[in-house]
């Protein structure tokens, strides 16, 4: 008799990846996180992959983990993934310490943080009725609007101007 399982916490549409102890300053790594919230996830891992930050790689990693995650554990169909959140936090802080002149010594702060990623397979049928919903009430829009007035033609310095004598 084990302990019984804990319900889960996210809907039955997302998944979830946590990568721990990156040696990262959390700011640095928001900064990478900030380029793939609400991306596709094709998208968001080929940004990554073509990245120039150091850290974009661990983070990429994240991404397909969050998404191995949605396919083999919860089923999800991979074409239909968004990067729905992606946060991050602090992690542990190493203190070391840099020689100066005259005996002292200066501290050094080596910040570590993690990255918690979870993509949501977004329904097609639900964007195709929100487009429908947004055309039809373009139409209303449109057709109960009054028709514009032509505006007269201005004068141009090629036509001749009209004198009264």
């Amino acid at each position: 008799m084990g302990k019984p399982s804990r319900e889960r916490a996210l809907p039955d549409n997302e998944a979830k990846a946590v990568t721990r102890n990156l040696r990262v300053s959390p700011q640095k790594l928001n900064l990478v996180a900030g380029l793939i919230r609400g991306k596709k996830v094709d998208h968001a891992i080929a940004d990554l992959q073509f990245s120039r930050k150091r850290i974009a790689n661990d983070v990429r990693k994240c991404v397909m983990s969050a998404v191995a995650n949605a396919e083999n554990n919860h089923g999800l169909d991979v074409n239909d993934l968004i990067v729905a959140e992606a946060w991050v936090g602090k992690n542990l802080v190493m203190k070391r310490f840099m020689a100066r002149g005259r005996g002292r010594a200066a501290s050094v702060s080596k910040p570590f943080s993690q990255i918690t990623v979870i993509v949501r397979q977004t329904d097609v049928d639900a964007k195709a009725a929100k487009k429908a919903k947004k055309a039809d009430a373009k139409a209303k829009a449109t057709a109960g609007a009054k028709p514009k007035k032509a505006k007269p033609a201005a004068k141009t310095a090629a036509e001749p101007a009209k004198e009264t004598a």
